[in-house]
């Protein structure tokens, strides 16, 4: 297996994780956003306030994207073990 292999593999690895894993983060980035705000504007100092709100979100989120997240990450590991298979003929 050469340098490059390795690199093209360890490239589609990140790329598939920022794929799947940023639907979530950018949810829960703007779910927190908006709490914030709303404890700022309020003066609710309440630091268990943002808990919820984000666990719902995320499980939303989860809820209509987990088939096209298990999606990605089928074709993925496909896509991986059918290269590794490759890779172990050099």
């Amino acid at each position: 297996m050469s340098q490059a292999h390795v690199i093209y593999m360890a490239k589609e690895a990140l790329g598939t994780a920022i794929i799947v894993g940023g639907p979530l983060l950018l949810v829960s980035l703007l779910v927190g956003l908006v709490v914030s705000i709303f404890q700022a504007m309020t003066q609710i100092q309440e630091q268990t306030l943002t808990f919820i709100p984000k666990i719902l979100s995320i499980a939303l989120i989860l809820l209509f994207m987990g088939p096209w997240m298990l999606n990605i990450m089928t074709s993925y590991t496909i896509n991986l073990f059918t290269e590794l298979a490759t890779y172990a003929r050099y």
